[in-house]
């Protein structure tokens, strides 16, 4: 059972929790009265639009009362040091919200952002563990600092839904351009939940200098290639993100690493996967997002199903 969704680590059985999902895509209805009277608070730090609403649907679908607060626009800025002395610009302390949310909630969904400057900090995730420490409820990691689980999750679920195993899949995760730096939880949560699932060949790509955490890329294949990693794969993921090590810098990049069909030559008929928004014709040539390989909106619809099992999950563990 699962008390928490914070990352892979918490899902005892991936391929079970993925046939959960498919179950529900078939039937979204089914269960729909297992959360009758409960309350998912969605708390959002940043800006969301395929989780905030993925999340509400999947929680009406099976009879939870979803309630969404912006701490931006609504709320107060929270101070997550412990002894701080709060003489500045922050105004609540998440040891004194916390708690609060917890008596208003039976689950209280989190999205944060890193700060892409102080890696330490973004590394910790204080924010998601205090959540966890202090309000006493199930919560579900919507994005955070490093990782993006209910993104892996619906990821992988779209790939199980083109991919019959008869062979493992060759998975490519290629770095792609953008114009600013953005951070690595995508590409760190979908190389983690990947290396858990252990059905797939799996490989990363991406210049020199944007190299990823080895916790969440530990037993992929990293290559600096763009052209090495496309030979004969069957499914291109997309995404863009900054330096690790450099932290949140965009170290200088020779050649293109935007997608396009030429490239997709040298793959098996490769469906193509990003997790959106994009930037269109930057990270991927319209000829792609638009044509018969992209993945992307159906990735992006399988966000319910995904969401809907873990909730499921948790509610299951809820009333046992």
């Amino acid at each position: 059972m699962m008390k928490h969704f914070l990352s892979v680590s918490d899902v005892p059985d991936i391929s079970k929790l993925i046939a959960k999902a498919k179950a529900f895509k078939g039937s979204p209805s089914k269960d729909s009265i297992l959360g009758a009277g409960t309350r998912i608070g969605l708390i959002f730090l940043n800006p969301s639009l395929r989780t905030r609403i993925s999340t509400q649907l999947a929680a009406r679908n099976l009879g939870i009362e979803p309630i969404v607060f912006d701490i931006g626009q609504n709320g107060w800025q929270l101070e997550l040091e412990d002894g701080a002395v709060m003489n500045g610009s922050s105004v609540e302390h998440i040891r004194d919200a916390a708690p609060v949310l917890g008596s208003y909630f039976d689950i209280i969904g989190i999205r944060s952002f890193p700060t892409l400057s102080n890696r330490d900090a973004d590394n910790e995730e204080r924010l998601l563990h205090q959540l966890v420490k202090y309000a006493d409820v199930p919560i579900v990691n919507l994005e955070s600092a490093t990782l993006h689980p209910l993104q892996s999750l619906a990821d992988l679920l779209s790939i199980s839904e083109h991919w019959n195993f008869e062979r493992k899949p060759k998975i490519v995760l290629t770095w792609a351009p953008h114009i600013k730096p953005l951070p690595q939880c995508v590409a760190n949560s979908f190389s983690q939940w990947v290396n858990a699932w252990n059905k797939a060949e799996f490989v990363i790509a991406h210049p020199p200098g944007y190299a990823l955490d080895r916790r969440f890329t530990e037993g992929a294949t990293i290559v600096e290639v763009q052209e090495e990693a496309l030979r004969d794969a069957d499914f291109v993921y997309v995404k863009n993100w900054s330096a690790y090590e450099d932290y949140g810098a965009m170290p200088t990049v020779n050649g293109d690493w935007c997608l396009t069909p030429d490239k997709l030559l040298q793959t098996r008929n490769a469906r193509v996967m990003h997790c959106l928004p994009v930037r269109r014709n930057v990270e991927l040539s319209d000829a792609i997002l638009d044509g018969s390989s992209s993945l992307i909106t159906e990735q992006a619809a399988n966000r319910v199903w995904a969401t809907q099992a873990v909730l499921h999950e948790i509610l299951q563990n809820l009333t046992d």
